[in-house]
């Protein structure tokens, strides 16, 4: 039985589950199926690295306290971050992979960073 590439039509020769041509045509067609989240996603994980470098420059010591003022300032979005952790006493830590923050009073930030074990 003669199977055609999906993407560009050739005759696909070799192995019998061989679903292309060849890695470009599979590449092509992997790329256009997913093409349409690509935008949002690519936008999202550049805003996570963004805040994740910021934290890290403000935060050397794996802990420390900054201002609300300084984080804008630098470029920071509070509407991104990998995960939360709540602590017993009912605290919300947001975090960025390993680089993480907690809301204090008078737009205070407390930066921790945690263990990956």
């Amino acid at each position: 039985m003669e199977k055609n590439c999906p993407e560009c039509g050739d005759k696909i020769i070799g192995r019998a589950d061989k679903k292309f041509c060849s890695d470009a045509c599979r590449n092509e067609y992997n790329n256009a199926l997913n093409k349409d989240h690509k935008n949002l996603i690519r936008n999202i994980n550049n805003r996570l690295r963004k805040n994740y470098r910021i934290l890290e420059s403000l935060n050397p010591t794996d802990k420390t306290k900054t201002t609300k003022e300084r984080l804008l300032r630098l470029g920071f979005n509070f509407e991104y971050f990998t995960s939360t952790y709540t602590t017993k006493a009912g605290a919300v830590y947001y975090y960025l992979y390993d680089q993480g923050y907690l809301p204090l009073d008078n737009d205070f930030y407390l930066l921790v960073k945690k263990e990956i074990i």
